[in-house]
């Protein structure tokens, strides 16, 4: 396999200027998402307020974002900037299958993550205390091998063609229609589908605890063992004879769960577009649906960026996580607490 010695492949893609301002951006890029989210990892492993179990979920996702940009996005800068593969055949199958991994997992996770929203809405007592550590991480366990099983077969089992041809071997997704919208469906429209509808299924019960004027939830099914009734009894008569506590609860859980629907909105907005042109291009014949490359390579590259973006909108909506952040801000740069 040829992977310099063709003219047509030594041809470089970008002027030097656009070449220097492409790999400052993405090394920026890089340099910000795994920053960002190592400060995410920190906080909630180091934070009292942030100890819940459910944010759990969110390290899993950081760290999702981190091997993006330590396994990706280098090569994918690499490969954008020569305009062929650079590296083997066997990195070209292992690159493809993880960024495709990585992408199904982020998802996952927020499938996860809103079912979790709302069962400790529909079911808040008994849920909460089901909701332990052990619990959440059997979860994000189970996420990572659903994401697995979505994304590396199809990828494992089809030899790459791109990589047989002698003058520019690539390194690309299969582009046979079966794949693209079996990937497609699977990977995001679905998990897209259902975040929206469990989310809009929290927000009608939320409106009719609002509308009924009582913020607590029905009285559930009791545990199964003394125990556990015992301890489930005893939490309803706390949250009921302490107004306030049961009130900064309800608000603590309000304001998570419109930051975590932040989030999933910004992953859709930045994931849609490359999803629908990705689907677009191998249902739609060239003749009538014509795409522009430089506009595909676009939406490709902005649904990297999502990668560093959860960092920045915890700590714009949240105010638990913006203090730990800041604090763990000045731990890292001066060595002490502020």
């Amino acid at each position: 396999m040829k992977t310099g010695a063709s003219a047509s492949v030594s041809l470089p893609l970008y002027s030097v200027q656009a070449t220097a301002t492409i790999a400052a951006v993405t090394t920026f890029l890089i340099l910000f998402t795994i920053f960002g989210n190592v400060l995410v990892i920190i906080a909630v492993l180091t934070s009292r307020s942030l100890k819940a179990p459910q944010n759990l979920f969110l390290v899993s996702l950081a760290a999702a974002d981190i091997l993006v940009a330590t396994l990706i996005i280098p090569f994918s800068l690499v490969n954008e900037l020569m305009g062929y593969w650079y590296f083997s055949k066997t990195w070209c199958k292992s690159y493809l299958a993880l960024d495709v991994l990585f992408c199904t997992a982020s998802i996952v996770h927020l499938c996860a993550i809103s079912l979790d929203r709302y069962w400790s809405v529909s079911q808040a007592i008994e849920y909460n205390f089901k909701r332990t550590p052990r619990r959440i991480k059997c979860i994000i366990l189970m996420v990572w091998l659903v994401s697995a099983l979505i994304s590396l077969p199809p990828l494992v089992l089809k030899e790459n063609r791109n990589l047989a041809k002698e003058d520019i071997p690539k390194c690309e997704l299969n582009n046979e229609p079966w794949y693209v919208l079996s990937s497609s469906t699977c990977s995001f429209f679905a998990p897209c589908v259902i975040m929206i509808l469990v989310y809009l299924r929290i927000y009608f019960i939320a409106r009719r605890r609002t509308r009924h004027g009582s913020h607590s939830p029905q009285a559930m099914d009791t545990l199964a063992t003394a125990r556990g009734e015992i301890q489930l009894v005893r939490k309803v008569k706390t949250l009921s004879a302490n107004p306030w506590k049961r009130k900064t609860h309800l608000n603590r859980e309000k304001r998570f769960t419109f930051v975590l629907t932040v989030v999933i909105g910004v992953f859709v907005i930045c994931w849609f577009p490359f999803f629908f042109l990705y689907s677009l291009r191998a249902i739609c014949p060239s003749g009538y649906c014509s795409i522009p490359d430089s506009t595909f390579k676009f939406f490709f590259w902005i649904g990297y960026c999502n990668s560093s973006l959860n960092p920045v909108i915890y700590t714009i909506f949240n105010q638990d996580f913006r203090k730990i952040l800041l604090v763990v801000n000045a731990v890292v740069h001066h060595g002490h607490l502020l």
